[in-house]
């Protein structure tokens, strides 16, 4: 089943997993830069809208969450069985690194670079108007944009998001940024077990 999820530093989360799937040979990294609008919003989202830092654990839980209904909306409407629906958290105070895991939808190469590399697909400049009008709801109007995710900048130098989406016989995906740049790479393994 797809799993997906970010990690604020460090290996894939559930190497276990990987090692039971099929290995597929790694990628070269395809590498972006965010767009213009990405960049400006990204520098609200992590230092202006929250009050306290630790948002961004409820934010990419919500995500995860998200994930989840997705596969079990999906499933459900092709008749098939549902799997667990988990989501993991992990820290690593060794390392510095806070894990958060689901066995939601995943998602595809495409997917990363478009739903990650651009805030706000609803629109970012929307997103902008929204926040100078409503300045005292900030908060209420995030969701509605997507742009939680980018809370865990608030906490994180780089952010990185290891995906598979659930379509059969997708491979994993790297997704990884330090708020600049972006690198997209296929990881070593076809089929996520769970």
């Amino acid at each position: 089943m797809a799993s997906s999820g970010p990690a604020l530093t460090g290996p894939p989360p559930s190497s276990a997993e990987d090692s039971k799937a099929g290995n597929s040979t790694p990628g070269a990294a395809s590498k972006h830069e965010f767009q213009a609008e990405t960049k400006k919003l990204l520098d609200i989202v992590a230092r202006s809208l929250y009050s306290e830092k630790e948002v961004f654990i409820r934010e990419l839980i919500s995500n995860g969450s998200d994930a989840l209904e997705k596969l079990r909306h999906r499933l459900m409407a092709e008749g098939k069985a549902l799997p667990e629906m988990e989501i993991h958290l992990q820290t690593d105070s060794g390392k510095g690194t806070i894990t958060i895991q689901d066995t939601g939808i995943g998602m595809t190469q495409e997917e990363l670079v478009s739903n990650l590399g651009t805030i706000a697909r609803s629109g970012s400049k929307a997103f902008l108007d929204a926040l100078q009008s409503q300045a005292e709801a900030s908060s209420k109007i995030i969701g509605q944009f997507g742009v939680g995710f980018y809370s865990a900048f608030m906490v994180a130098d780089k952010v990185e998001v290891f995906s598979q989406s659930a379509e059969p016989g997708s491979p994993g995906y790297h997704w990884s940024s330090d708020g600049a740049r972006v690198a997209v790479s296929v990881v070593g393994f076809t089929q996520l077990e769970t």
